[in-house]
Parts: structure tokens; sequence; C-alpha cells
């Protein structure tokens, strides 16, 4: 489902002049400190083709301080991946230098999934 159609919540007309479409502006203002963050570092196959990524979720706060932290995880990792839906992905098993980067950075992280 697009963007646009979730901004309406099923609504196709309205005969009220003064209506108004109510939007549930779910994205944060602000972004949480490192240090109040939560996060955790995983190792992920699923829905993949058997390729494994590192997954970095509890991301709170702006998708533009999400995607400069995953540039960042990305490139003292040398790899590629994407940073969306308060989710890092990291492609190959990079979980011990990310684990070790974050904890850098002063973020609260743990080891998730095994």
């Amino acid at each position: 489902m697009s963007k646009k159609n979730k901004d309406f919540q099923g609504i196709v007309y309205s005969t009220n002049p003064d209506f108004r479409y109510l939007s549930d502006d779910s994205e944060i203002t602000e972004t949480i400190e490192p240090n109040m963050q939560d996060l955790r570092v995983q190792l992920d196959r699923k829905q993949r083709a058997g390729k494994a990524v590192t997954l970095v979720t509890g991301f709170i706060g702006k998708q533009s301080d999400l995607e400069l932290l995953g540039k960042k995880l990305k490139q003292k990792c040398g790899v590629g991946g994407s940073a969306k839906d308060g989710q890092i992905i990291i492609q190959g098993d990079f979980r011990e230098k990310i684990y070790n980067l974050l904890l850098l950075e002063g973020y609260k992280v743990k080891k998730s999934g095994g």
C-alpha cells in the first residue's frame, strides 16, 4: 500500500466542506542521544536467499540520522547495506565489528539472537 493511501485511512470522499484528513505522523522529530539508545545487533538470513546480513535495530530518531549512522558503519566495514524503517542492514557478518564501533560512538548495544 502506498503512503498516499495510508494518509486517507480508507476515506474516499466526504461531503463535509470543513473535513480535514487526519495524518498520523509517526516520524519522530528528534533523535535520542546515543547513550539513551538501546540498539540490538544480530545476524539475519531470513528472506535473503541464504546470504547473511548484520542487522542493527532499535534506533529511535530522524531518518536522516539513521542514514548517517548507517553510512558510517558501512564505510568502516567496507561493504554495502541500507538504513530504513528504524533498522540498519549491513551486508555480511560484521556483528563484532559493528558492536565495537557502536560502543565507541557511545550507544548502548546488546548482541541479539545467538
